[in-house]
């Protein structure tokens, strides 16, 4: 009799251990992929070929394999050619879990172009689009920042966009809403007299990746939190679930416990025998 009692305890502490092991799920986990996001790593580098024909994003600073060795990718434009270029870049590998961010928080964006055109533009004969980023979340549109005093003279510019965030960025789901960054631009070539005799009035569109040669700094900062989801850790809606849910890690300690408490009762009801 005394056995069959043991044996009860020991299978209900065992049942408690089991619904209570699991620690809240959170949507960045402890151990990371360098490549995706977390709190500990929120800032996504911007890496892509020498012909802007490529361009792609992770969260390794370290890797920039296959990425251009100059440090960035560049198009060049004929004499009185318009200067346009519109590409992507976007995530390398999808998000592996959902990625979330401070509602209340700023997302940060640092670049470094170098553009030579017209400083003006005509557009009577084609459409004049200033320098623009434009962040995407999948397919959707969130935000577009407008750059229309951007340095026209081939020198080596660093621009910074500071994007309050809200609701509507609050989350991204995994595999379907990555997030993407949009460059466009469209201007006038330079043009005149002493084009092809003295200058070399070339257009020229240059965009820096995160490994470039003067270090410069070329990165989105995103303001990633953890995010537990309800109920997960626990198992129930009671004082144990919400205590679970609370404190990472105290159903793994309430399980052992259980389980002590259990062998404990399974000796003494030898003993008794």
């Amino acid at each position: 009799m005394q056995t069959q009692r043991a044996a009860h305890a020991f299978g209900l502490a065992l049942l408690l251990a089991l619904s209570t092991v699991a620690a809240p799920a959170s949507a960045q986990d402890a151990v990371q992929d360098p490549k995706q996001p977390s709190v500990d790593n929120p800032h996504m580098h911007i890496w892509g070929s020498s012909d802007l024909n490529q361009c792609w994003t992770h969260f390794d600073g370290n890797d920039s394999a296959g990425s251009a060795s100059e440090g960035y990718g560049e198009e060049t434009f004929g004499e009185g050619q318009q200067v346009e270029v519109d590409f992507s870049c976007k995530m390398q590998e999808n998000l592996k879990q959902d990625l979330y961010l401070d509602a209340n928080g700023t997302i940060t964006f640092e670049f470094v172009v170098a553009i030579y055109s017209a400083n003006d533009c005509n557009d009577d004969n084609q459409e004049c689009i200033p320098l623009t980023f434009t962040l995407m979340k999948g397919s959707t549109e969130i935000a577009k920042q407008e750059f229309p005093s951007v340095n026209k003279n081939g020198d080596d510019e660093a621009l910074q966009w500071n994007l309050n965030a809200n609701e509507t960025m609050a989350r991204w789901n995994k595999s379907i809403e990555e997030p993407e960054i949009r460059v466009q631009f469209s201007w006038a070539a330079d043009t005149g007299l002493l084009c092809g005799l003295l200058f070399d009035c070339t257009g020229e569109f240059r965009f820096y990746y995160s490994d470039n040669e003067n270090n410069d700094t070329v990165e989105v900062n995103f303001p990633v939190i953890n995010h537990t989801i309800p109920g997960e850790g626990g198992g129930g809606d009671g004082i144990g679930g919400a205590v679970s849910d609370a404190l990472p890690g105290f159903g793994l300690v309430a399980g052992i416990g259980a389980l002590a408490l259990a062998a404990v009762g399974a000796s003494r009801f030898t003993r008794e025998e």
